[in-house]
């Protein structure tokens, strides 16, 4: 376990997940986001490491930053918040293996920028999403104003960031802000969804993690080196003209032929077996 009470972690097989941790809507605050700053760290340094999944415990996945403590922040110290929380998500984009949010609930606010900041989206059927700042009279501080147009497009970016709407996880999905919906609810042998004492339907939050878990296993067997590559002409490649990208992706792409993984995936091709790789 790495970190502390407002973030969980475990690992298996080369897959760590991250659980988002502080009641009861997992806001970001400022010690959160510092604890979530050292584990990210400590993976970065982790050569074993070959996926991450982001979720929430409980309703949320992460409910927004932490109001009550920026209500009373000067400019400068806003600012500090913003740059903070953006340096945390900058390490999710910048992290050597992919990361997936499975997004279990609420992602509004910075939780829309931290599920924007990982690789891939897996969204349960209850999640919401949305950037309401503007309800606020501030913007999105954590990345929203940048990463959410370079995902669905700089219209609809515009649209969901002035109006502050908050859309369902089937929205999202068509918007392809999330790649994969599951499941969210328990139901019954009748395929009802089961209600608590009070009438309300239950959450589930198994059939989005193990989705995600699922997605990660299936990376984690490809070759690491070739997925880190991948991940560097994807992500910076973006952020250049396209013939940067290109010269980018031919770079990346001869590096790999400097190495065992690449030997053994080919060899295992023509031989008609299953690689073994390592990595290397």
């Amino acid at each position: 376990m790495i970190g502390d009470l407002m973030i969980e972690t475990e690992k298996k097989n080369g897959i760590a997940v991250i659980y988002m941790n502080n009641p009861p809507m997992n806001v970001l605050c400022t010690e959160l986001l510092k604890e979530l700053e050292k584990v990210l760290i400590e993976l970065e340094k982790d050569n074993e490491l070959r996926a991450v999944i982001v979720t929430g415990k409980g309703k949320a996945f992460v409910a927004g930053a932490d109001i009550k403590e920026m209500k009373e922040m000067s400019p400068e110290e806003a600012k500090s918040f913003s740059e903070l929380g953006q340096g945390v998500l900058n390490r999710f984009e910048s992290l050597h293996v992919p990361v997936i949010a499975a997004v279990n609930g609420f992602a509004l606010g910075g939780g829309t920028e931290v599920a924007l900041a990982c690789d891939i989206r897996i969204a349960s059927e209850v999640a919401k999403f949305g950037q309401p700042e503007v309800n606020l009279a501030v913007i999105p501080g954590f990345g929203g104003t940048q990463r959410l147009a370079r995902c669905i497009g700089l219209g609809k970016a515009k649209e969901l960031i002035y109006t502050g709407d908050i859309i369902g996880a089937d929205k999202a999905y068509e918007l392809g802000l999330v790649q994969q919906l599951v499941p969210g609810y328990e139901r019954g042998t009748d395929g009802q969804k089961i209600k608590n004492e009070k009438g309300r339907p239950i959450q589930d939050n198994e059939p989005v993690l193990n989705a995600a878990k699922e997605m990660a296993e299936k990376i984690a067997s490809k070759g690491p080196v070739a997925i880190k590559k991948a991940k560097e002409s994807i992500t910076y490649g973006m952020t250049k003209p396209l013939h940067e990208g290109l010269e980018l992706e031919a770079k990346k792409f001869s590096e790999l032929f400097d190495t065992k993984d690449q030997k053994e995936g080919m060899d295992a091709f023509i031989n008609k077996r299953e690689p073994e790789f390592k990595g290397e």
